[in-house]
């Protein structure tokens, strides 16, 4: 491991704190090639156009008109937190521009049954709601099969989506061309000669943008002007926790949806759902962050499509009345927990595997590990936590009710997953049923006889790929704090930020003396430092080894309340070697 110092251009830092930007901020903000107070602004008026969104006017017309001709639209969503408030998004968003009551629906798949995205399955299940027009959510850009069947009985079909497009067979040295669905409209900042700027709109923030769009259409149609057009922007709490919890990345317009979000969170305009999930995990929403739709509201929806069906999750956001949205938020705690202690179980058997597939401790440079007992849910997430601990390309599979193993992949930086996969379909042809996905993470399908051979292939792709450079683990961090920011005030100001994947959370890095240690619960080392010749209580969690007396340590800071105290405290992220 190698922690690092991130660069911090002087000349910007200088010109954001003359601009009147705090100190610290500054330097943060410098150090994420932020050169301008101008790119700070976060108002409404500087979000990207939805006329650069190619597709986005088509499917503006598209809806407008069924919209006025009282046509059955039914939303098919996906089963995560991103497709579910893009389903809410789409479901709230339409009313709001006039859908007549009864003319909107949706589908979600269920994840054991249906797979993934519009498939001719999930066409024939929204074929039951008898709609005219099909509309996916965080899905659809690669549903070739599903697209044409709902095509074939009739129906118009937008896609809106944010994921890479389907690749076609190609010819000996030819390059793959994109293949996209046969739909009416497809509105995806990642399909060809697209020019908007934000390749990383999330799925709920295209469906936003299509909004938009169909709301510019009416105004062209005299349908409302600007003054009583419908406020669309009391769906940016929807739009900010599906971003968050997707983890894309928050370039510019996507920090803007989200402190948009917040800011309507934290003065209390949110809907019920958004509150129920909020009281559910016990945080306080009027001190709102995005750690809150990272690692409390996301998993809690995340939850309901793992092991249940994510019809709960978008219910729950769905619903105006308060003690219904309490109910659903209190069932999606429950499911929650008890897809941690599924994950937990998984996690220990996926260790001890690993504890054999390594003996001399020395990991392979990817991993690809199943087990019949593994549940189909739950693999994304594991898969997630062993490339975290050994920094290496995962994928865990598990048997679906089909028989065949579902697959999912997380990578590290320098390794594209989905690329990986690519290249192992042409060297293996029908050795993957199915596959798709991005460069961090991906899904597979093939059958449980295959799995030896996809291990030893993928395994020999990311040999061909990593070098010991990628394969290094490192640590980016912010340098060292001075001790005059080691306040509570530092700690909220830094929280109303919006940090995130590829924008992240300040990482301090500063040498320690370790005054004392003991372990909590037997598995989280609490630590009193001496930093800058003050005591700092410390603590680092999931692990359990002792430390040198002097060490250089990277850390967060959070608050720790105690009794009606509140004290910084240094949360450990790593420790240089």
């Amino acid at each position: 491991m190698q922690i690092t110092i991130r660069d911090v251009p002087p000349r910007s830092a200088w010109a954001l704190e003359q601009a009147g930007v705090h100190p610290l901020l500054a330097r943060l903000y410098a150090g994420r090639g932020i050169t301008a107070a101008a790119q700070l602004d976060d108002s409404l008026a500087r979000l990207l156009p939805p006329a650069g969104l190619r597709g986005a006017a088509e499917a503006g017309r598209l809806l407008a008109d069924a919209i006025a001709q009282r046509r059955r639209i039914v939303v098919v969503a996906d089963y995560d937190c991103d497709g579910a408030t893009a389903c809410a998004v789409a479901l709230r968003g339409l009313a709001l521009l006039g859908a007549a009551p009864g003319t909107l629906g949706y589908v979600v798949p269920d994840r054991q049954v249906h797979g993934y995205g519009l498939t001719p399955a999930i066409v024939d299940l929204a074929l039951e709601q008898r709609p005219d027009l099909l509309v996916t959510v965080d899905n659809g850009i690669a549903s070739l099969e599903g697209v044409a069947h709902a095509r074939a009985c009739g129906l118009q079909v937008l896609v809106t989506d944010h994921h890479l497009p389907a690749l076609g067979t190609a010819s000996a040295g030819a390059a793959q061309a994109v293949v996209l669905p046969d739909a009416d409209v497809i509105v995806n900042p990642n399909q060809p000669d697209c020019g908007f700027e934000s390749k990383a709109l999330a799925g709920v923030g295209v469906m936003f943008y299509v909004l938009l769009a169909t709301r510019a259409e009416q105004r062209g149609r005299g349908v409302y002007g600007t003054a009583d057009q419908p406020r669309l922007d009391t769906l940016l709490d929807l739009v900010a926790l599906g971003t968050v919890a997707d983890v894309v990345k928050l370039d510019a317009n996507n920090r803007r949806l989200v402190m948009q979000g917040l800011k309507r969170i934290r003065s209390g305009r949110m809907q019920r759902g958004v509150a129920a999930l909020f009281a559910a995990a016990g945080r306080d929403p009027a001190r709102a962050s995005g750690f809150d739709f990272g690692f409390a509201l996301g998993p809690r929806i995340n939850a309901a499509g793992r092991l249940e069906n994510m019809t709960l999750g978008i219910e729950c956001l769905m619903s105006d009345d308060p003690a219904r949205a309490t109910e659903l938020a209190e069932q999606l705690d429950a499911i929650n927990r008890e897809r941690r202690e599924v994950e937990t179980g998984m996690r220990e058997q996926a260790e001890s595997m690993l504890d054999a597939l390594m003996p001399a401790g020395d990991p392979p440079p990817a991993l690809a590990l199943y087990d019949p007992g593994f549940h189909e849910g739950v693999v994304g997430i594991v898969a997630s936590r062993l490339k975290d601990r050994l920094h290496r390309p995962a994928f865990v599979f598990a048997r679906g009710r089909d028989g065949l193993l579902k697959g999912s992949g997380r990578s590290i930086a320098g390794f594209h997953l989905r690329d990986a996969l690519d290249l192992v379909s042409k060297r293996h042809p029908g050795l993957l049923r199915r596959f798709g996905g991005h460069a961090m993470a991906a899904g597979a399908t093939l059958a449980e006889a295959d799995f030896a051979t996809f291990g030893q292939a993928f395994e020999q792709v990311a040999r061909e790929g990593l070098d010991a450079a990628t394969l290094a683990r490192r640590v980016l961090t912010d340098g060292p704090l001075d001790a005059q920011w080691f306040a509570p005030e530092t700690v909220r100001a830094l929280d109303q930020e919006v940090w995130g994947q590829a924008f992240e959370a300040p990482l301090f890095f500063d040498e320690v003396e370790v005054v004392s240690q003991r372990l909590l619960g037997e598995k989280h080392l609490k630590l009193t430092l001496r930093h800058a010749g003050q005591l700092r209580e410390a603590i680092w969690f999931s692990h359990a080894e002792p430390l040198a007396a002097r060490v250089r340590l990277a850390y967060r800071l959070s608050i720790d309340s105690w009794q009606g105290r509140e004290r910084v405290q240094m949360v450990v992220e790593a420790v240089e070697p």
